[in-house]
C-alpha cells in the first residue's frame, strides 16, 4: 500500500445507535484523543485504550487530534472505525 499526500481531515462511522463518528486531523501535539456520548464517563479509559491499541498498531506517529462521538459502539466497532478513518487520513483508503 502506498501512501499519498496527508488529508488534513478524515471521517470514519456515523452518528446512528451503536456506531461511532472518528474524525482524525492534525495537530500540532502529540496524540491527543477527546470523546463525547453517552457512555463516556463509565468507559472512557477501555475506549482510550482502544483508540492507542489500533493507532500504535497501524504505527501512527504523527501529531494527530481524535475525536469520537460515541453511540454505543462496541470495542470492535470503534477499532474498525479508527482504522478506517486513520488509513484515509493517510490516503491509504479512499473516503
Amino acid at each position: 500500500m502506498g501512501f499519498t499526500e496527508t488529508p488534513r481531515t478524515a471521517q470514519a462511522g456515523t452518528v446512528e445507535s451503536m456506531d461511532c463518528l472518528v474524525t482524525i486531523s492534525a495537530s500540532g501535539e502529540r496524540r491527543q484523543i477527546e470523546i463525547s456520548g453517552g457512555g463516556v464517563s463509565r468507559f472512557r479509559a477501555a475506549m482510550e485504550q482502544k483508540i492507542n491499541q489500533v493507532l500504535d498498531g497501524l504505527g501512527s506517529s504523527e501529531n494527530i487530534a481524535i475525536s469520537v462521538q460515541d453511540n454505543g459502539a462496541v470495542d470492535t466497532v470503534l477499532g474498525a472505525r479508527v482504522e478506517a478513518a486513520y488509513l484515509r487520513f493517510r490516503g491509504v483508503i479512499d473516503a
